[in-house]
């Protein structure tokens, strides 16, 4: 009869061990990091836009942002030649400048002109500025979003745009960051994320058409 108890006692006791041990942790992508693989790059696509109801963003190009990394003034050849088109399409062209700075900082090569209008802000461009009163007010249902650093003002903003109900263009010869690897999550999230996706193009200057 004691067995038969101690057998019972030992059953039960194993099984409440087994109940209130805690679960073994599943693993993390941070466990998993170095086994995922990439995905295949995502297509650039053409995209025509009306110069009537697009925006240029040009996005932090800025000495403070820009001079330092090669990958930023890499871009400034091809930015200043689509710059040019876009004016001479009467497109609406909207700078921003980060906090602490000002539109003096701009690099020379995509300098603003008199009456063009500058926004101040963080990574999120519309956080705390009339930008979405800019583009309303002149009618704008796409925005192309170019700049540094891609990672911030480029995703970040891109991403507000497309909540707030514009069509995203994002040329990838015209955004950057300091590094490639952030280059590329960014133009991941502008073809996959949820919304944003249905909403962003992915391409090159040469790629839009007016």
């Amino acid at each position: 009869m004691k067995s038969k108890f101690w057998i019972v006692t030992g059953v039960a006791l194993a099984t409440f061990i087994a109940a209130t041990a805690p679960a073994s942790a599943q693993p993390t992508i941070i466990d998993q990091w170095s086994s995922i693989r990439i995905p295949p790059a995502p297509a650039l696509k053409e995209v025509t836009v009306d110069p009537k109801t697009t925006a240029l963003l040009l996005l932090d190009f800025l000495k403070q942002t820009c001079t330092w990394n090669p990958r930023c003034t890499a871009t400034l050849p091809a930015t200043k030649k689509f710059l040019a088109e876009a004016r001479a399409h009467h497109m609406l062209v909207i700078y921003s400048y980060v906090s602490g700075g000002t539109m003096g900082d701009t690099l020379p090569e995509v300098v603003a002109k008199p009456g063009e209008p500058a926004i101040q802000s963080g990574p999120d461009k519309f956080l705390g500025t009339d930008l979405e009163k800019i583009l309303k007010d002149h009618g704008i249902k796409t925005v192309i979003v170019a700049g540094t650093f891609s990672q911030g003002a480029v995703l970040h903003t891109g991403d507000e745009a497309t909540l707030r109900g514009f069509k995203v263009v994002v040329p990838i010869d015209g955004v950057s960051a300091p590094n490639p690897f952030e280059e590329l999550y960014v133009a991941y999230n502008f073809t996959a994320a949820p919304r944003v996706g249905g909403l962003s193009t992915l391409t090159r200057y040469s790629m839009i058409r007016f």
